[in-house]
């Protein structure tokens, strides 16, 4: 028993006790304290961790330094945007402020990331639909603001949503996983290649496109020409009985479609002292641009489905497809 009692002791003094330094307490299964030794954790844990999709907290805590830079900016953007479109039926100049900064964040989101090493995919999907909802919210408002050219505004939507659909799925499925949509070959398109992997290019066609857009929203305040419905008044007597204190309606519906008698024509009244000249001489100027921006849209949409179209012929061959039909006697 003193024999096996020693050769017991003899063994525990020749395995070497491990350092004060080396050992880690940590939680165990049931909440209580135990002793991890290092070099004994798994391979995977020894490499930082990095959460790209945020969980909530942190997306609600996104003024702290948790959050990496560029998608602080993403997110900012989307604030931006959606009070933009709150204030869009009736305060021009707070809406066009808000969403031309928007709109500018989107150059200084992509630089970011590349500047910290932090551009991820989750990024440059957010930065594209944040560009896509954005522009077709304000077009959604274009329509109801220039009734007759509806179907007008309406097409540009669907082409625009459309277009960068078929180019993301078709870089995807095409090129693989790895592969940006914004590397485009020049064998494939000369103007996509220009159009995407020249910085400058990109930015001033997107912002004179989201320029023109916005001179629009602006005349439709400023300009009886384009909105005749600004020449409305509103009779003496109504307005008297305004400023003595009578009710109007003020529901959003009216405020979107004014009537003299309504809060909303007065808010239009003050809103429509702005001096339509500037925003004539920026749509002048971003008009080309911004046709040019839906003819670069027409051929990325053709490019991308001839390219999918290209990897089903290929794939059809190699399935043995189409089959050749047996003669008959």
């Amino acid at each position: 028993m003193a024999a096996a009692k020693s050769r017991r002791q003899g063994a525990a003094a020749a395995s070497p006790e491990p350092k004060a330094q080396d050992k880690e307490v940590v939680a165990g299964a049931n909440g209580s304290p135990s002793i991890q030794i290092a070099g004994k954790k798994e391979s995977a844990d020894e490499e930082p961790h990095e959460n790209i999709f945020l969980l909530w907290p942190n997306i609600i805590d996104m003024l702290t330094d948790h959050i990496p830079v560029p998608r602080r900016i993403g997110y900012s953007r989307i604030v931006l945007a959606v009070a933009s479109l709150y204030y869009m039926p009736l305060h021009p100049r707070t809406c066009s402020l808000l969403y031309s900064i928007s709109c500018l964040l989107d150059a200084l989101d992509g630089y970011a990331a590349r500047y910290f090493e932090q551009s991820t995919r989750f990024g440059a999907v957010l930065d594209m639909v944040t560009d896509r909802c954005t522009t077709a919210c304000l077009l959604v408002f274009l329509s109801s603001a220039f009734p007759r050219w509806a179907i007008l505004f309406q097409g540009l939507i669907s082409l625009d949503l459309a277009s960068h659909y078929m180019h993301m799925y078709a870089t995807l499925a095409m090129g693989g996983a790895e592969n940006s949509h914004k590397n485009v070959d020049k064998s494939r398109s000369r103007i996509l290649s220009l159009y995407y992997t020249n910085k400058t290019v990109l930015f001033l066609a997107c912002a004179l496109n989201e320029a023109f857009f916005i001179a629009l929203y602006l005349l439709s305040f400023s300009s009886p020409l384009l909105s005749p419905s600004l020449l409305q008044t509103v009779p003496d007597q109504a307005a008297q009985a305004i400023h003595q204190g009578a009710q109007v309606n003020s529901s959003l519906l009216r405020h979107i479609f004014t009537n003299p008698y309504s809060a909303g024509a007065l808010e239009l009244a003050r809103a429509n002292k702005m001096d339509s000249f500037w925003p004539w001489v920026l749509a002048g100027v971003s008009f080309p641009v911004m046709a040019l921006k839906q003819i670069i849209n027409v051929v990325q949409l053709v490019k991308a489905s001839r390219w999918l179209a290209e990897g089903d012929v290929r794939a059809r061959r190699a399935q043995g497809l189409p089959r050749r039909k047996r003669k008959t006697a």
